[in-house]
């Protein structure tokens, strides 16, 4: 016979690990305290779903900005592979684009989330209910507590969340539960966020979207780029955003006290003596032009003015009156648009949070707490957290999975 277990949280681990343990005989109920399941899922890559990156473990674990390792078990029970199969099968196409990042074909992450609570539904019962508080005696898990009353069980597997996007569900609930039975949750920040910078510039090219750029982040002016990427980015009223942006935003662990510089290639495609010859190329076509006006080939409209600008050249200069050196200025800013960062967007912001129950408190071969007998976690309440591309969610499915097997 099965036991009674109690899922807290309908997100992607939630309901991954829900459908699983009741596949596995349990008698399970998955308490989801929005009226829908998977709010956050709905809302992932654009509207979109960027359900999975097409790469091996190896691949999947280096993604994982810190405890990588800790997930070789979980991605091994459960891969990409594993993920993309588990939807195919469940009648959701689904392609592969640039940067191995996997996609449905209709471009609807509703036909993910539908896929996903069904298999839950069918396997599980789901109760729209908020958890607060999950009581152990003796050391193991024997009920929870919601506003819609108690529940007994044998066992417990939390997926709240983290704090990113709480109009979603995602407030934090969790990591209190834990506390209460004596976990230790890790400081907890925002990952893949945008970036507040210092330059005012940024406001005038508000909504201005570069594809194709290169992009490379220094910590307190060291030699090395603690960041490298190539894609798009995003300019905001506060600063900068955009998948490259968002990807840097894991790296940077403590701007108040750290200094961090962003440098855009503008022509990642162009070496500095090839973008020379090009801009060589281009004034001799608009010798008698203002340079101002000489720009429209190279630069989105937008971006012409600021560029002006922060060269220091003035704007109705002849083109056959910039000076070597001026046009030397021009090349270095093309190649290294300079921006600071002054902080990070707010955890609401987020599209995940970095930090979270302790790892060492967890068994990764189980997710089975290692404080309390018949308590898993599943998801991002745990310490991990990932670049862009579709790997979050692929942990999200991996310890769900295993989760909702070792119950």
């Amino acid at each position: 016979m099965g036991k009674r277990i109690v899922v807290i949280g309908g997100g992607a681990a939630g309901l991954m690990a829900a459908g699983i343990a009741g596949m596995n005989g349990h008698n399970v109920i998955l308490l989801e305290r929005n009226n829908r399941p998977a709010r956050k899922v709905m809302i992932t890559g654009k509207g979109r779903c960027n359900v999975t990156n097409d790469t091996d473990v190896a691949g999947l674990i280096n993604a994982v900005n810190k405890n990588g390792k800790f997930l070789y078990s979980a991605f091994s029970a459960f891969s990409a592979q594993d993920t993309k199969a588990f939807f195919e099968k469940r009648g959701v196409a689904l392609k592969t684009e640039r940067g191995n990042r996997v996609f449905p074909q209709s471009d609807k992450s509703v036909d993910i989330v539908d896929a996903l609570t069904a298999f839950a539904r069918e396997n599980a019962e789901i109760i729209t209910a908020r958890a607060t508080e999950i009581i152990a005696e003796n050391g193991k898990v024997s009920a929870v507590m919601t506003d819609e009353g108690r529940f007994d069980c044998d066992g417990v597997i939390l997926a709240t969340g983290g704090l990113s996007y709480p109009t979603t569900g995602s407030t934090g609930d969790g990591y209190k539960m834990a506390k209460k039975l004596g976990h230790t949750v890790t400081d907890l920040r925002p990952s893949l966020v945008g970036v507040e910078c210092f330059e005012g510039f940024t406001s005038h090219l508000q909504g201005l979207a570069l594809k194709n750029i290169g992009l490379k982040v220094y910590k307190n002016d060291g030699k090395k780029p603690i960041y490298t990427d190539f894609g798009e980015l995003l300019f905001t009223h506060f600063g900068i955003s955009g998948p490259t942006v968002l990807s840097a935003s894991a790296k940077l662990s403590d701007t108040e006290n750290n200094k961090y510089t962003f440098y855009i290639d503008l022509k990642p495609a162009l070496s500095e003596e090839e973008l020379d010859k090009r801009i060589r190329r281009d004034f001799s076509e608009n010798l008698n032009k203002d340079f101002i006006n000489s720009l429209d080939a190279l630069l989105p409209q937008k971006l012409i003015s600021v560029i002006v600008s922060l060269s220091g050249i003035p704007a109705h200069t002849k083109v056959n009156q910039i000076s070597r050196e001026q046009r030397e200025t021009l090349l270095k800013l093309l190649k290294g648009l300079k921006l600071t960062a002054i902080s990070l967007r707010p955890i609401e912001e987020a599209v995940i949070t970095a930090g979270g129950i302790s790892l060492s408190q967890v068994d990764p071969k189980t997710m089975q707490s290692r404080l309390i007998e018949g308590l898993y976690f599943a998801g991002e309440i745990l310490d991990l957290d990932a670049c862009t591309g579709g790997f979050n969610l692929q942990i999200a499915f991996s310890t769900g999975y295993v989760a909702g097997n070792s119950i």
